[in-house]
Formats: C-alpha cells, sequence, structure tokens
C-alpha cells in the first residue's frame, strides 16, 4: 500500500510537470475514450526517452541497488537535484522550477526500492513507479 500511495504520490508530480493537458483534463474530469486505454500522465514519451531520466535512473540504480555503498541520502538527493536542473533545462522548463516540482521523488524512490527492488531491474519497471503503468 506504501508504494502504491507513493508512486501516485510521484506520478503525480511528474504528470503536472510533463503533461499539463493531462493535468487540466483531470481538473476538469477525465472520461476515458470510448475503446482502448489510455495514460491519465498523457504522452511520457518525451521524458521517458530523456538521456537525463536514463541518468537518473542510472544513478538510482547505483546509489539503491544491489551492491550499492550505505545509502548517504544527502549525495543522493544533491545529484539527482543536478540531474533535475539539466533535465528542465532540455524540456524548457528553468532548472529550479524543475527541481521544485520533483523535489520529493528521491525520498519517495528510496521507500520505493526498500519495498520493492525489483523496481530497479530495468527502466521499464522504473518509469512504472514514477508514472504509475502507460
Amino acid at each position: 500500500m506504501r508504494r502504491i500511495l507513493m508512486a501516485t504520490a510521484g506520478a503525480a508530480m511528474l504528470a503536472a510537470v510533463w503533461a499539463p493537458a493531462a493535468s487540466a483534463q483531470h481538473g476538469q474530469g477525465y472520461a476515458p475514450p470510448e475503446s482502448g486505454s489510455t495514460s491519465l500522465q498523457g504522452d511520457t514519451k518525451a521524458w521517458s526517452d530523456n538521456p537525463h531520466m536514463h541518468a537518473f535512473y542510472d544513478l538510482t540504480r547505483q546509489t539503491l541497488g544491489k551492491n550499492a555503498p550505505p545509502l548517504d541520502f544527502a549525495a543522493y538527493r544533491e545529484k539527482s537535484y543536478a540531474i533535475f536542473r539539466t533535465f528542465g533545462v532540455s524540456m524548457g522548463m528553468s532548472a529550479e522550477g524543475m527541481v521544485d516540482h520533483l523535489k520529493d521523488i528521491p525520498a519517495q524512490l528510496v521507500e520505493i526500492v526498500k519495498d520493492d527492488p525489483k523496481v530497479l531491474d530495468s527502466y521499464a519497471n522504473f518509469k512504472v513507479a514514477l508514472m504509475g503503468p502507460e
């Protein structure tokens, strides 16, 4: 239950950053299309294909994954924020604006990985932990 709540909170933050249209739809009530499935986060391809998100996954694996040294959370958070800053600029946002949007993600990932280490087995698993299933 804890993992789902944290993933949902992380997905909400990411959705606000990467899919403003989805956020606007959500505020007006969301009605899924009559056929097929859809993601409430909108098109996540722009962020999931971004090399900075892959770098964040790599950092998270190195920091929280198997055989990682004892966690230095402050260092992990600061390295994450550095990635978020460059990611923000690459997505046309301010560096600090992106950090503000994603500031809780490092702490949430620590808890998510404690609950389910398989989150770090693949980038696909990592994306689901951040955004929920597509």
